[in-house]
């Protein structure tokens, strides 16, 4: 994979439609005309323990609702004793969405996967989604420079058709929290964020993965 830095400063010559840094405020800058992903990238050692511990379970957490009743279903789940600094981060994230959506209520997923979920690059059918994964390679994501469309719109294409060139394919990294813009943003601003999930099945890796939505949506995993 090329670094998100390379292509910024070498490859890409389209208008910027990403917001990438270390302060979660950036966040916010999913709503800005031109931005369709945004990505706060921060440091998770300290969690690294207890997403180990939850690694060698298979999870698959649902739950609806405002911020504490989320909270109450994912502390009957996760033992805080053993999870303490997950829970405090899982409901951090949540007030981020919360913040960065203006919704009091969401739905949030926390799951084990080791499989291809959407193993083809897609757009979400929503408004804004949150992501992070917590251990395992994050999503992959393209530069609007490097989508052929009509190949995207097609059935039966693959992705070395969908993405025009291969080293220019983008990947999230571990523990970055990610807001991904779907096809229901309103406005006519920038399109939705083309992305996949990552192949693990054929290596056997697992992912922890955190997903926050606010609405309906056709696209279960990323």
């Amino acid at each position: 994979m090329v670094s998100l830095q390379n292509v910024v400063d070498t490859d890409y010559k389209g208008t910027r439609h990403w917001a990438v840094g270390t302060d979660p405020d950036l966040l916010m800058r999913i709503h800005e005309e031109d931005v369709n992903i945004a990505i706060y990238e921060r440091d998770t050692s300290n969690l690294e323990s207890e997403i180990n511990s939850l690694l060698e379970q298979n999870i698959e957490l649902r739950a609806s609702g405002d911020v504490d009743g989320i909270m109450e279903k994912v502390q009957e789940v996760l033992n805080p004793q053993k999870h303490g600094l997950l829970i405090e981060d899982i409901k951090v994230l949540l007030s981020h969405f919360q913040e960065v959506v203006g919704t009091e209520n969401c739905r949030l997923l926390l799951a084990t996967i080791n499989s291809n979920m959407c193993r083809k690059f897609h757009t979400d059918i929503n408004e804004v989604r949150m992501l992070c994964t917590y251990s395992g390679p994050g999503t992959l994501w393209l530069t609007d420079d490097n989508i052929n469309r009509r190949a995207l719109g097609a059935r039966g294409m693959d992705d070395e058709q969908i993405a025009i060139q291969e080293r220019k394919v983008q990947q999230v990294k571990t523990g970055a929290v990610t807001l991904l813009k779907g096809a229901l943003y309103p406005g006519d601003g920038a399109s939705a964020v083309v992305h996949r999930s990552p192949t693990i099945e054929e290596s056997g890796e697992k992912r922890l993965l955190l997903r926050i939505d606010n609405n309906d949506t056709s696209r279960l995993w990323a």
